[in-house]
């Protein structure tokens, strides 16, 4: 894949080597994410991979029990074990854990876009940019599959380009497969591509390159046999194979999805801001140097390449999968940048002030949500929805620690699951889906026992919102579970109850209700 244009300087033995770019960015990301080690798990985190994982901490097992197997492959659960059997198991040891993957991650962007540019100040921009990218920021300490996965996929495509290398990149995709199964489709995407092109240039060697990049299908169906074997489902238990993968092939469905898969490649949490700058830059002649010769920009085939896993990408993810969640598009963001930041280089000569903008950028949306929906997890938001479930659940355990609590998931586990962080001992739980109008309706009309409740937002509405209709929010509603939760005042009178309790943080809240129920105290 490499351009006779690039030479073997990017790895030669003048540059800087790889292990002190690991050990550099390691040391960066735990400095930028220590407020945050110590805090509880934190969603998908407590609804599956550490339940997960701590099913095989426990007692060796690959396949879940205490939380229904969704079939994904076991490298996370095995990773996470190992850390807690060799530190301990906390938190903080999952999350140090996780910033190592990160760290992993960020090397393999440092490696491409060294290989691709030759250029350190490119490389460095690149790996700055993708660090502080709201999104890769938020993951980089989160027990979720799509980290593992992405730095997996970075390692294969660092690889892949270099060459190509194609034992490590097999082995390398291999395991993004056995992280998270959905990581296949960026072997398959190149090996559809090598064959394209071997069709316009008669290459044998591309049709054995496509070949070897099948590869990584063969570790993913022994694990899907083997799930199959212990459980009687290939992929995973028929309501989650329903939820994201037979429920999304509404051909409307799909073309939603692709509008918003579009967005968050190209504008989500302020990643307009580089991607604008770069096609403004495309309008500009290229400066020459003082040779008369101009900047170097990226080999066309590697171009061509890059835009194939970002479509390919894309397109998966919105014809599989039912919730819209960026972080499955993790290994995309870090391409994206690059091609921004070697936009900006061959374009402009003071190009790292651009740089710096998309940088301020970044930052700016880690903290500041943006004025439509989103998923907290896309930038600090879910340390607030954490905290705020922890100060809720303080309430509850100070006042009310033999309570039976009225509540939704992801509290109905953290408040039953001491192992996620929040509680010492499980408490007694009533649950519901969400907090919307008909799920506080079927609480009221319920024979369950509770007289506390927790409440808190499922759903981000920003109170400043860009308003795209009733019809989208029709949309969203049908395809992608949107609804509206109710104030905690309003759940309170309908329930009977009252608010002893309640904190705001940035646009996310919780409350604690209080309810007189009688026919408690005679079922205990």
């Amino acid at each position: 894949m490499r351009s006779s244009r690039q030479p073997d300087f990017p790895f030669s033995r003048n540059s800087t080597p790889q292990w002190a770019i690991f050990a550099a960015a390691y040391a960066i990301v735990l400095l930028a994410h220590w407020p945050l080690l110590r805090l509880p798990y934190y969603w998908d985190e407590a609804g599956y991979y550490i339940p997960a994982a701590f099913d095989f901490f426990r007692t060796g097992s690959l396949i879940p029990f205490s939380t229904l197997s969704n079939a994904h492959p076991p490298i996370p659960s095995i990773y996470l074990a190992v850390c807690w059997k060799v530190f301990g198991f906390s938190p903080f040891v999952t999350r140090v854990a996780m910033c190592a993957i990160a760290a992993l991650a960020l090397t393999a962007v440092w490696r491409i876009a060294l290989l691709v540019s030759n250029r350190r100040a490119v490389a460095l921009a690149t790996l700055i940019l993708t660090a502080l990218y709201p999104v890769f920021f938020a993951q980089s300490s989160l027990a979720h599959a799509d980290l593992f996965a992405a730095a997996a996929t970075l390692w294969a495509l660092a690889f892949f380009f270099e060459g190509p290398r194609l034992a490590p990149a097999i082995v390398c995709f291999s395991l993004a497969a056995l992280s998270k199964e959905t990581a296949v489709v960026t072997p398959l995407a190149l090996a559809g591509w090598q064959l394209w092109l071997a069709l316009r240039t008669r290459a044998a060697q591309r049709v054995r390159t496509a070949v070897m990049l099948l590869l990584p299908l063969v570790p993913l169906a022994l694990w899907y046999l083997y799930h199959w074997h212990r459980t009687g489902f290939i992929f995973g238990n028929p309501e989650y194979l329903h939820y994201n993968a037979t429920n999304t092939l509404t051909p409307l469905r799909v073309i939603i999805a692709l509008w918003h898969r579009t967005n968050q490649i190209t504008l989500h949490m302020n990643l307009f801001v580089p991607v604008l700058l770069a096609l403004a830059c495309l309008l500009l002649d290229p400066p020459g140097q003082k040779d008369g010769a101009r900047r170097p920009a990226i080999a066309p085939e590697l171009r061509a390449s890059f835009f194939v896993v970002i479509v390919a990408n894309g397109v998966f993810f919105s014809v599989i999968g039912g919730a819209l969640l960026t972080r499955y598009l993790l290994p995309l963001y870090p391409l994206v940048i690059l091609l921004c930041v070697i936009t900006f280089r061959a374009r402009l000569k003071h190009w790292t002030w651009f740089v710096a903008f998309s940088a301020i950028a970044f930052l700016t949306g880690l903290f500041v949500n943006p004025p439509y929906k989103f998923a907290p997890e896309d930038n600090l938001a879910y340390s607030d929805v954490v905290r705020l479930q922890q100060d809720a659940i303080a309430q509850i355990l100070a006042h009310y620690p033999h309570a039976t609590v009225l509540t939704a998931w992801p509290a109905s586990d953290e408040l039953t699951k001491p192992e996620l962080g929040y509680v010492s001992h499980p408490l007694a739980v009533t649950s519901i889906d969400n907090f919307s109008f008909g799920q506080i309706q079927r609480a009221a009309q319920s024979d369950e026992p509770y007289n506390i409740a927790l409440v808190f937002s499922t759903k981000y509405v920003p109170k400043w919102s860009l308003n795209l209709g009733h019809r989208n929010e029709e949309m969203d509603a049908r395809f992608f579970g949107f609804h509206y939760d109710l104030d905690p005042g309003v759940i309170a009178r309908l329930l009977d109850g009252q608010v002893i309790w309640r904190e705001q943080r940035n646009g996310e809240w919780a409350a604690v209700l209080h309810f007189n129920r009688p026919q408690l105290a005679m079922l205990r």
